[in-house]
């Protein structure tokens, strides 16, 4: 089954440049494209995509209020689409407010076109967070210098078992589920199982918000 894709740039060329490499994949299809947020939640509503590729800076709808409202919860049950943020910056504010609406991660414009495809099957998957490093970095950043803004779920992260905290915070380390089940010697299936539970107990959509998650609870600190 291919993986429904929309793709949102306020820059023709940038659009029609994913959708070209995007396309040619047998597993993606390319169900659309919009120029701003606002054609962008109309277009979602149409053509339900899995992944949508989302601009952090453009007109009459930014990325990060598009985001906001793609995801919002609803009690009818609509559709929902995983949301992979472009940005030309590697920290950005934007995209820290992004991940925290509920955005799996994020990509800058200038990847090899290889991680582009890698990141859109990875965020349909659901099963790990983008760009780990350049993540991290920019939620480090904002732990940092901005507390407060910061939160205090404290309380749900202390509903894990020892185990499920354990894995949480080599989660907000950017270790993959591989070299999770090495550092603690388990299997890659139990780990699996762990995050699987971790993210159900917490009420996360991803390992994205986990790691978010991890840093404003205080389980995991910067320069750690």
């Amino acid at each position: 089954m291919s993986i429904r894709v929309i793709i949102v740039d306020d820059q023709a060329m940038v659009r029609a440049g994913f959708a070209a490499l995007l396309g040619a994949q047998d597993d993606i299809e390319v169900a659309g494209d919009a120029a701003d947020g606002a054609q962008a939640l109309e277009l979602s509503g149409r053509v339900h995509p899995d992944v949508v590729l989302m601009d952090v800076r453009m007109p009459v709808l930014d990325g990060l209020e598009a985001t906001r409202r793609l995801l919002a919860p609803a009690a009818d049950g609509t559709h929902r689409p995983k949301v992979l943020m472009l940005t030309t910056f590697d920290v950005d504010d934007y995209v820290y407010e992004a991940l925290r609406a509920g955005a799996s991660g994020f990509l800058l414009k200038d990847a090899p076109p290889a991680d582009l495809i890698a990141a859109v099957r990875v965020v349909a998957a659901g099963e790990a967070l983008l760009a780990p490093s350049v993540t991290r970095r920019l939620i480090e950043d904002f732990a940092r210098t901005r507390p407060a803004k910061r939160h205090d779920p404290t309380l749900r992260v202390d509903g894990l078992t020892p185990r499920e905290t354990e894995v949480l915070e080599l989660i907000a380390r950017g270790l993959s589920n591989q070299e999770i089940a090495a550092r603690l010697v388990l299997a890659e299936q139990t780990v699996k199982t762990h995050i699987g539970r971790i993210l159900a107990k917490l009420d996360l959509r991803d390992r994205a918000q986990a790691v978010v998650l991890a840093y404003e609870s205080g389980l995991v600190t910067p320069g750690q």
